[in-house]
C-alpha cells in the first residue's frame, strides 16, 4: 500500500488514522513503522465491524474502507436498516482527499464535462474526514439518481447520531448522511489536519 502513495496522501492517511485515534506518530507524510501499523490496526478494525454487522455489496465494502470507524459502523447499522425496508441503496462515495475533492469541485466547471456535483472545494467537505458518505438507490439494476425512495431510505435508515442532507435547509443534498460534530467545517478541518478528533 505504501508504494503507490504520495506523500500528500501518506499525510492525508496519517491525519485519518491520527484523528480516529489509531495513530500515535509524527504528521510528516513519511511512511514508516508506526504508519504502517496503524493503517493495519485500521484495516483490522474495519473487518471486525464488517464481522459484527455483516458484509455488504461489493461497492459499498471498498467505500467504506476510508471512513472513520464511528462512520463504518454508523453506515452499515443504516444501510442494513435501508435493506431490511427492501431498498437497494449502496455506497457510492465515501472519503475523499483534498485532491480528490477538488477534482470533483472542478466537474461542470471551468470548461470541464459533466454536471456541477459539488459546491465544496478540498476540506471543505466533510467526506474530506472521513465521516460523510453518499449512498445510490437501485431498481431491477439500474440506478436512480432521482426518487422518492432516498426520503424512504432516510425514513428506514436514519439512527441517532446520524445526520441527513435532506434534512439540510440552505440546500438538499438527499444522498448524503454524516456523523455530526457540532463544528464548523473550518474547524473540523483544522482539528483534522492537526490529527485531532472530530468525532
Amino acid at each position: 500500500m505504501s508504494a503507490t502513495l504520495s506523500k500528500d496522501e501518506v499525510l492525508f492517511l496519517q491525519r485519518l488514522l491520527k484523528s480516529a485515534g489509531i495513530y500515535a506518530g509524527a504528521l510528516d507524510s513519511s511512511w514508516g513503522p508506526k504508519t504502517d501499523a496503524a493503517a493495519k490496526a485500521f484495516e483490522a478494525r474495519g473487518r471486525e465491524l464488517r464481522v459484527i454487522h455483516g458484509e455488504l455489496d461489493a461497492r459499498s465494502e471498498t467505500n467504506l474502507q476510508l471512513l472513520q470507524p464511528k462512520a463504518q459502523e454508523a453506515a452499515r447499522v443504516f444501510l442494513r436498516k435501508v435493506k431490511d425496508a427492501g431498498i437497494d441503496a449502496r455506497i457510492l462515495s465515501g472519503t475523499r482527499t483534498y485532491a480528490e475533492q477538488n477534482k470533483l469541485f472542478a466537474q461542470g466547471r471551468f470548461g470541464n464535462p459533466g454536471p456541477v456535483v459539488t459546491k465544496a472545494r478540498g476540506g471543505q467537505s466533510n467526506h474530506n474526514f472521513g465521516i460523510a458518505w453518499d449512498i445510490g438507490i437501485f431498481q431491477n439494476g439500474k440506478y436512480l439518481p432521482d426518487s422518492p425512495l432516498y426520503k424512504k431510505a432516510a425514513d428506514a435508515g436514519l439512527v441517532p447520531g446520524l445526520e441527513w442532507g435532506g434534512n439540510w435547509t440552505t440546500i438538499q443534498d438527499r444522498p448524503h448522511y454524516q456523523l455530526p460534530t457540532g463544528l464548523l467545517i473550518s474547524e473540523v478541518r483544522e482539528r483534522f489536519e492537526k490529527g485531532q478528533a472530530i468525532v
